[in-house]
Formats: structure tokens, C-alpha cells, sequence
């Protein structure tokens, strides 16, 4: 199978400051296709700059990010319209969630659902329409089409949020705290969304701390700290015995 169809996502040397701030310090990392990845680390590690360093939300200062064979090295210093090039290929191959769900206000869950693949993909409306109702199906948000964000739950909004990144079909989606800004009982209908696409073999990197969550679904998880990568490890290690001291550090603080 050659590298583009097993669309693994490869960083190598990763690096990213703001100012004199270095948030990211010579990450590596590769993900095969279908896996599940949750990145975790306290505040401050650098883990939402490294996600979205991942579809270019952030540039990297240095290093090379490959996305199903599309590889954008050192893009700092390449000139901006092969660097605009890459990265709209790049966008293509994913997809982002965020924490604060990035919904347009003024357009129904639909509406919000389909606009990409109206305005980015050139879909036909009806067929657009066709496939959005499907996806709010699929994330259990048939009945809401036509309610405003406002009217929404912070869940539901979120699940619209997945509905809208699977509507552009792609091969990563990249996860930013996606239950972070919920209240506990809203979490579940999120992460149960979640559980359904790593069965279907989605390739998602997911930056949480809902420790069930890495526990049952990543593959494997990925510790960082100071913009490192400090483990990279199965849920039985991690969360084992053998784990390291710091892991076993972090996770004692998060249950405290």
C-alpha cells in the first residue's frame, strides 16, 4: 500500500514560539491510518498549538507535517503562495472541532452543517441538504435542523460542530477539547459521537482530559510537557503501574 493510502499523518521536528515563548520544541510524532491518538498534558504543554499547528491554524517556525502524502516542510520559510498551496491540500485531507464549537450564529444547524460543502466544495444545495440532514442524523441532531445555535445546547451545538467536519469527508479530524467547555452531563452525548467514529476507523487526534474517553478509545496516548513529547504509549501503560512518575503525577491531579 503506498504512503498516501495509508494516510498516516507524520510530524517531524516540530517547533513553534510566540515571542520568546517556545511552545513547541522538536515534536515528533506519526499516526497510521485508523488510529485513535489523545494527547494530554497540563496547561501550558503546548498541546492545542501542536493540534493546530496540524491544519496550519498555527505556523510552525520549523520542522514537516505530512497528511496523507502531502508533506509541508519548513513552512516559515517558503514563499507565501507555495506555502497557501500546501496548506489548502493540507486542509483538505482535515478536519477541526473546537473547544468553543465555532458555530455561525446567524444560520440554522444545518445551514452551518452544509455551508462548506456549498461555498468550498461547490455541492449542489439540494445535494448538500441531502447529505447534512443525514449527518445531523448520525450525530442524533435530526430534529434540531432548524434551530439556531442559540437555541441549542452546548452538546448539541458540539455534535453539530463533528456533523460539520464530517461533511467536508475527511481523512483526520482533529479534536481541541471538544468536551472541555461542557457541563458533565452534556459530555457523554459528545464523546458517544466520538466512540462511533473510531469504530468506523476514523483517524482522530483528540486533544482531553476525559480519561474514560483515552482509556476505552486511543489507541494510544501521547504525554507532553514544555512542548515536548515525554511519553508515547499504549491506555494499559499510561494508566498502569509502569507508568512514569509524572505521568502518574498529572493523572493524580486531575482526579484530585
Amino acid at each position: 500500500m503506498n504512503q498516501a493510502a495509508q494516510c498516516t499523518v507524520r510530524v517531524r521536528g516540530l517547533a513553534k514560539a510566540f515571542g520568546t515563548n517556545q511552545v513547541l520544541r522538536n515534536v515528533n510524532l506519526e499516526v497510521a491510518r485508523g488510529e485513535v491518538v489523545v494527547i494530554m498534558g497540563p496547561s501550558g504543554s503546548g498541546k492545542t498549538t501542536f493540534i493546530r499547528s496540524l491544519n496550519l491554524l498555527e505556523l510552525p517556525d520549523r520542522g514537516s507535517i505530512e497528511i496523507c502524502g502531502v508533506e509541508l516542510a519548513e513552512p516559515a520559510a517558503l514563499p507565501p503562495r507555495e506555502r497557501r498551496r500546501k496548506t489548502l491540500q493540507i486542509r483538505q485531507q482535515t478536519a477541526m472541532v473546537f473547544q468553543s464549537f465555532n458555530l455561525f450564529p446567524h444560520m440554522t444547524a444545518l445551514q452551518n452543517v452544509i455551508e462548506g460543502l456549498v461555498s468550498v466544495k461547490g455541492v449542489a444545495r439540494e445535494e448538500a441538504r441531502r447529505r447534512g440532514l443525514a449527518l445531523l442524523g448520525k450525530v442524533g441532531l435530526a430534529e434540531k435542523a432548524d434551530a439556531y445555535p442559540g437555541k441549542l445546547s452546548g452538546g448539541q451545538k458540539q455534535r453539530v460542530a463533528i456533523a460539520r467536519a464530517l461533511a467536508m469527508e475527511p481523512e483526520v479530524i482533529l479534536f481541541d477539547e471538544p468536551t472541555s467547555a461542557l457541563d458533565p452531563e452534556l459530555r457523554d452525548d459528545v464523546l458517544n459521537v466520538m466512540r462511533e467514529l473510531a469504530k468506523e476507523g476514523m483517524t482522530m487526534l483528540v486533544v482531553t482530559h476525559e480519561t474514560r474517553f483515552a482509556r476505552d478509545v486511543a489507541d494510544r496516548i501521547v504525554f507532553m510537557e514544555g512542548g515536548h513529547v515525554l511519553e508515547d504509549t499504549t491506555p494499559e501503560h499510561f494508566f498502569g503501574a509502569q507508568a512514569s512518575e509524572r505521568c502518574r503525577q498529572f493523572l493524580g491531579r486531575l482526579h484530585d
